[in-house]
């Protein structure tokens, strides 16, 4: 084996890393809304679970991927460590498809029909399609399909490389003794986790072996520890990934790692029992393709028959490892991690929306009250709900700024375009719950009292602020198109009702009915309340824009008027039912 062979060896394996990787992203951004689908339906049953990882990790082709999405899941809170752990066996069955898929380039027979089934074969016509879809299709889903089939391509014509750069290791006397050291179960356990830490990819590890099989050195019985090494080093990536989430997401590592170490040990001393008491001839034979990948299945299905029933032991052994810790931080949190498949990112984010709007809500609603019901415990609560949304919209808003940059699809860029918006309206809204609280302690200081007229029409104007504030609300989190239509209607009712307080505030002041320092906080809150109502036609907009795949909210508004019989019918039962 010369130089050139070591440079060929080299390149086949960056084109076989790469064409995985390239393969892998686009999988998961073409199976988004399956994961979606699948993780939606997740139930605690350990067969759903398994189940659940299996089908992942089949379509995304990396347990490796599966199992940081899981720690990502786990972390955010849409998985229990329960679920996580059934998940988790599931991926390690799942990730042996990759290896049967490389397993087809050992084909060999003059049989046309079998050669057809050789990826040197199919891999070109595959390659073919791919590039024309990438360049002639416009379609987002066309051009991750087309990066499927060439990250595909790349991958095969990487393994091939590779088996050529290596086959002449076979007449070498030290690659062949290397391997002989191999047969030593620890060594050979501890050469798999290290490659596989190292590359962090079982899948490519088992793919990097079997292209070395080429050689005719390696054994079937060197190939077994070193495939137990691999599914230790899988761990690595989802150690690293852990770094820094709470203890749920660290016990799903922790789960990963026992999972593969406690049946690495197992399997390993049964296989070091066999082979230094029968030593079956099976174990000095060489390993090919369909052997390794035949290795790979049949340990990793081993494992998960012996420890899916143990899967309460394991998670008892997780919070051993990891403990409870006393924490205040009740806040949701968003996980990088899910940052690998968007479209969880984003129902991630939908959810953490809704829990800034619930807060939003909250404050508009006591800051409202606090006009007849003012404690100090109550404008605390205003206060606390008001930092609270600032902190939600800090982290919503780099997130989703994050997540707009990735490559995406149409429909999850317009959902993430709307919850940017939507986050800005409902933060305005508790700044304008704090600036109500403000009005009304300032009164409370002043010792100013409105008149009963004035407080008669103030209480027409909060109910109004009140229901347009619980629409915006429904539109949000339910979207009902009913829902979106009440809200434009009612802002107008809301509109004229602040331009008729503030016309009969100016009369009392003439009629001496009220003072100046009263004008000024009345004129404050007629401006908080009238602007409040404001955001909320701005959310009801938004959601009528992603309803009518249109992001240009004044003009869908202007639609929604001059289609006319129905905004009528709700705007005149509005003004009956505020009327002053």
């Amino acid at each position: 084996m010369d130089i050139f062979n070591v440079l060929a060896l080299i390149g086949g394996l960056c084109l076989f890393l790469f064409g995985m990787n390239l393969m892998g992203e686009a999988l998961e951004r073409r199976a988004g809304s399956k994961l979606k689908t699948i993780l939606g339906k997740l139930t605690n049953g350990r067969i759903a679970g398994f189940l659940t990882g299996l089908g992942v990790t089949s379509i995304i082709q990396s347990s490796s991927a599966t199992t940081v999405m899981v720690v990502g899941f786990t972390n955010s809170g849409l998985m229990t460590l329960k679920q996580a752990i059934n998940v988790i066996m599931g991926a390690n069955v799942g990730t042996t498809v990759t290896a049967w898929l490389l397993s087809l380039g050992g084909i060999d027979s003059s049989n046309t029909f079998v050669q057809l089934l050789k990826p040197s074969s199919f891999t070109p016509v595959l390659a073919l399609i791919g590039i024309a879809l990438y360049m002639f299709s416009k379609k987002d889903k066309a051009k991750d399909t087309a990066v499927i089939l060439l990250g595909f391509a790349t991958l095969m014509y990487g393994m091939d490389a590779m088996s050529d750069s290596v086959s002449g290791l076979k007449d070498v006397p030290a690659f062949q003794q290397l391997f002989i050291k191999f047969q030593n179960p620890i060594l050979g356990v501890l050469a798999g986790a290290i490659l596989t830490g190292i590359i962090q990819s079982s899948s490519a590890s088992v793919g990097i072996l079997q292209a070395l099989s080429a050689t005719g050195q390696v054994t079937i019985g060197a190939s077994i520890p070193i495939i137990m090494g691999q599914n230790i080093g899988t761990c690595v990536t989802a150690l690293l990934s852990s770094a820094g989430t709470n203890k749920n997401a660290r016990r799903t590592a922790v789960v990963h790692l026992s999972f593969n170490v406690i049946g690495s040990v197992i399997l390993l001393s049964v296989y070091s029992l066999m082979k230094y008491t029968v030593n079956p001839t099976i174990l000095n034979d060489s390993a090919n393709h369909v052997t390794i990948a035949v290795c790979h299945s049949v340990f990793n299905i081993i494992c998960t028959a012996l420890l899916l029933p143990c899967a309460g032991l394991l998670e008892k052994l997780a919070c051993k490892i990891i403990p409870d810790l006393k924490t205040t931080d009740n806040f949701t949190t968003l996980d990088d991690r899910l940052l690998t498949t968007p479209s969880i990112a984003i129902d991630q984010s939908r959810s953490v929306t809704v829990e800034l709007a619930n807060f939003a809500v909250e404050g508009l609603h006591n800051a409202i009250a606090s006009f007849e019901n003012y404690t100090p415990e109550l404008a605390e609560k205003i206060r606390n709900a008001e930092e609270k949304t600032d902190k939600y919209e800090d982290i919503l808003g780099s997130y989703l700024v994050r997540l707009s940059s990735l490559k995406i699809s149409s429909e999850d860029s317009a959902e993430t375009a709307m919850l940017l918006k939507v986050i800005g309206d409902f933060e305005r809204i508790s700044d304008h719950s704090v600036n109500l609280l403000e009005s009304v302690e300032e009164m409370r200081e002043k010792e100013i009292v409105l008149s009963t007229n004035a407080k008669n029409e103030l209480l027409t104007l909060t109910a109004a602020v009140n229901e347009i504030v619980d629409l915006a609300y429904l539109a949000f989190t339910e979207r009902s198109n009913d829902v979106i239509a009440s809200i434009e209607p009612l802002e107008q009712v809301i509109d004229q009702l602040k331009c008729s307080l503030r016309n009969n505030h100016i009369t009392r002041l003439q009629q001496g009915e009220c003072t100046m320092d009263a004008g000024f906080v009345w004129s404050d809150m007629l401006t908080n309340l009238e602007r409040t109502s404001d955001h909320c036609s701005n959310i009801a907009g938004c959601m009528l824009d992603l309803t009518l795949h249109d992001m240009n909210i004044h003009e869908n508004l202007r639609a929604i008027k001059r289609d006319g019989e129905e905004f009528n019918r709700k705007f005149d039962e509005y003004l009956l039912k505020y009327s002053i």
